[in-house]
């Protein structure tokens, strides 16, 4: 058992998390996120990479892969947000054997199959509408004429998960933008029909025999059985929530679901077409969701499931005749597939994310900057899935949460509380949300703390509220977002998670590869079991209002309006969301009224949720404010919010926490995950700098605790609660707005660096611009002829 020192160490971290006290610092490990020298990581969230066996590199995000009939090969579908790729791995040597890249708009998405004789190989092409045809030999992909996927409603069908039928002459593919399936003759290459399931449809899974399609509906709960003969419904069976990967047991011919966002498997009967039994991956006992289950395979002798825990950064190994979990793997981060080999004795395991970030001054965008791996891992016995378990506990910090009620705990204050019995000096939180920078771009020049001031782009003089605040509360100088872009950060940021559905289709949608950007309250396909901080604080009776965070405009109604229905009217309809061509001055002009407003009625509601964007900037369009003026706009609103509430009646019993909802535009000497984020409040007027290993879940954890309210996940439920930051003995000193230094109205000329370029992007919605275009063109807006980071 490799690095199993690791073990003693994790856990002292995550002891160290739960003993809570009244305001006085505990002892916490300094460590930072990304690979480490000993070919271990550290994720964002500061669980530990130990991943069991040897590791092997391959593309960008791995999705998918498919094992050829004589077990010789691997090929495997990289489908992240840069190059995408088919790679061939020979699994005796353990090594890629051929590369196939394809450059936007060309796509790869999820499916990978062979034909029974192995001669060719489907794989789906997600956004371009086809399926890429190759034929193989002795290793080697060559890719023919595809099948194209077309009708004459051009549909957006959008191919994922696929089988192909044991003669080899059908094909089944998950439509997954069209809640469809559809059946293709492969003689012809044409679609001969399309049958409706449910919404986003992941994968279709042919029965060994042939006669029955099961289709996964992952934006809801239940799989669809089809009678392969007509292509007909035989019946929608209701699983678990937003299912994913289907796996047939090869000796009793069971269907295994896998259930991504209610931590289950749901077992099928398949003469019953009913759910026989349904078997949790919950690491503990009464464990929020967060294993976050998306592939499964099954052993040739059909006595163990092994699941591949995406969440957790592991394999769960089920008994399958006791219809419980016998032990856990560790992994790289994020797998997304599991193989076994023909005898049994190995595994092998897709990683995603593989060790992790690290700095971006080498390869700069955190979109594509991470490279995946390959595990191959040799079955374990008993008694090394049992070191094994251990391994994943301690590195996830499985230890129960302790936020809840205790008898016999004094009801005496804590400002933050160890249960849920006890109260905070604190009664009123006001979160702000912000957009996309890393702790160097704006905190390199702060003088103190870990800072690199030659990545600085957004320094002083253009926030010089951000470095007043720093210096006059507490810096925080190794907070990390658990997440890479916008599209995850907004989940993250008010859920404690990114949920299957937008980790493995973001990626599309921000290289242009013909998906929509649905990922904040429009589709339901995005929402975890416990919902967002709304729903917990509807849960826990914490008043809240929602400013500008998971809304849209309608144009009918002329205001806006919620994405997701249960955040109801606890919302201000003037208060803008996205809509970089508004100020974020203008923002905190509205919130200020409502402010004023609660305070004079008494009623300031003790969760506020407000989101300034306007830090992403617009890039450098002639006519556009700078990007410099965009930043400064920015910070002057969060002044001018801190400065209201520190002279208010309320400013004793409030903390205000401000943070990016992702770090992806801009560079970091640490990792690419760092980034600025702030905690403002009596109890944390310091002066000092917390390095204590922080992230987003760490962020609300710390106000679940303050305000009563339970994890919604298992990572807000692990996450160290910043107890560092906090003293008990408050400063009530208010805070004095510093004066902009740079001009507000600062407009782009025409001869502004990449104005003609910056014309050209859309700024419309979060994150349409690519953001390694975005970032080389602040550098130039801000930096000037500064040598560009070293970027391979």
């Amino acid at each position: 058992m490799k690095n199993i020192g690791w073990s003693k160490k994790v856990a002292s971290v995550a002891v160290a998390a739960l003993v809570f006290g009244t305001g006085s610092a505990f002892a916490a490990e300094q460590m930072a996120a990304g690979p480490q020298a000993d070919g271990t990581g550290v994720a964002s969230d500061g669980w530990y990479l130990t991943p069991a066996g040897k590791q092997l590199t391959l593309g960008d995000f791995p999705m998918g892969g498919a094992v050829s009939p004589d077990h010789r090969y691997l090929v495997v579908s990289n489908d992240g947000q840069g190059t995408q790729s088919l790679q061939v791995v020979d699994l005796n040597a353990q090594k890629v054997i051929q590369t196939i890249p394809y450059q936007s708009k060309e796509a790869l998405y999820l499916g990978v199959a062979f034909s029974p004789d192995g001669k060719t190989l489907y794989a789906s092409a997600g956004g371009n509408n086809k399926i890429r045809v190759f034929s193989f030999h002795d290793g080697t992909l060559t890719e023919q004429n595809p099948i194209l996927m077309k009708d004459s409603n051009n549909t957006n069908f959008y191919p994922a998960g696929l089988s192909v039928s044991p003669d080899g002459k059908s094909l089944y593919v998950a439509d997954n933008m069209n809640n469809s399936v559809s059946h293709i003759d492969l003689a012809s290459g044409q679609i001969t029909t399309t049958t409706p399931v449910g919404q986003n449809p992941y994968t279709a899974f042919l029965s060994q025999d042939g006669k029955t399609l099961y289709v996964s509906n992952w934006g809801e709960s239940s799989v669809t059985a089809i009678n392969v003969g007509n292509m007909t419904v035989e019946k929608t069976i209701k699983v678990g929530l937003h299912p994913n990967a289907i796996a047939e047991n090869p000796v009793n011919h069971q269907i295994y679901v896998a259930n991504s966002d209610s931590d289950e498997i749901s077992v099928i009967d398949p003469k019953s077409q009913s759910v026989s039994k349904t078997i949790s991956l919950a690491p503990y006992h009464s464990a929020p969701t967060g294993s976050q289950p998306d592939a499964l395979a099954v052993s040739p002798d059909g006595q163990k499931l092994y699941v591949a825990n995406a969440g957790n950064n592991d394999i769960a190994v089920i008994d399958l005749a006791k219809g419980n979990v016998k032990g856990l793997i560790p992994t790289a981060w994020y797998p997304t597939a599991v193989q076994v080999s023909a005898d049994g004795k190995q595994l092998m395991v897709l990683n995603a994310k593989g060790l992790g970030a690290g700095p971006n001054t080498q390869k700069q965008y955190i979109g594509n900057m991470i490279d995946g791996t390959l595990s191959f891992i040799a079955a374990p016995d008993q008694g090394q899935l049992a070191q094994y378990t251990e391994q994943v506990k301690n590195n996830d910090r499985f230890i129960q949460d302790q936020h809840g009620e205790r008898n016999g705990q004094s009801n005496h204050e804590f400002v933050i509380p160890r249960h849920l019995s006890q109260k905070s000096p604190i009664k009123h939180i006001i979160y702000v949300i912000k957009e996309n920078r890393t702790y160097d771009q704006v905190f390199g020049d702060l003088g103190k703390g870990n800072g690199d001031p030659s990545l600085t782009m957004f320094g002083k003089t253009i926030t010089p509220n951000l470095h007043k605040l720093a210096n006059q509360f507490v810096t925080l100088d190794n907070f990390y977002a658990d997440a890479e872009i916008s599209a995850q950060g907004h989940n993250w940021a008010t859920g404690a998670k990114s949920n299957d559905y937008v980790e493995k289709n973001w990626m599309a949608n921000y290289s242009g590869r013909n998906r929509g950007y649905d990922f904040e309250g429009t589709n339901s396909a995005t929402y975890p079991k416990a919902g967002f901080l709304w729903d917990n604080a509807i849960q826990a009776n914490v008043s809240f209002r929602d400013y500008g965070e998971f809304m849209n405009y309608d144009t009918n109604k002329g205001q806006w309006l919620p994405t997701d229905p249960s955040i109801g009217n606890r919302y201000d309809p003037n208060y803008p969301g996205w809509n970089l061509t508004i100020s974020d001055l203008d923002r905190i002009s509205e919130w200020k009224k409502e402010f004023n407003q609660f305070e004079q009625n008494g009623s300031l509601p003790q969760l506020e949720i407000v989101r300034l964007p306007n830090d992403h900037t617009s890039g450098t369009k002639a006519g556009a404010l700078t990007p410099q003026a965009m930043v400064a706009q920015n910070d002057y609103a969060l002044g001018q919010l801190v400065d209201t509430v520190s002279h208010s009646k309320d400013w004793k019993s409030t903390a205000i926490f401000v943070t990016e909802d992702d770090a992806q535009n801009g560079y970091d000497h640490v990792d690419a995950h760092r980034t600025e984020s702030l905690v403002i409040s009596p109890y944390t007027q310091t002066g000092k700098v917390d390095s204590t290993f922080y992230d987003t879940a760490s962020m609300l954890k710390t106000m679940e605790l303050i305000l009563g309210m339970k994890p919604m996940t298992q990572y807000d439920a692990a996450a160290t609660p910043m107890l560092n930051a906090f003293t008990k003995d408050p400063n009530m000193a208010p805070y004095t707005v510093a004066s902009p230094e740079y001009p507000l109205n600062a407009i782009n000329g025409q001869n502004a660096p990449a104005a003609e370029l910056s014309a050209k992007l859309d700024f419309s919605k979060e994150d349409m611009v690519p953001s390694d275009v975005l970032n080389k063109i602040l550098w130039r807006a801000t930096k000037g002829n500064a040598p560009y980071p070293n970027v391979k």
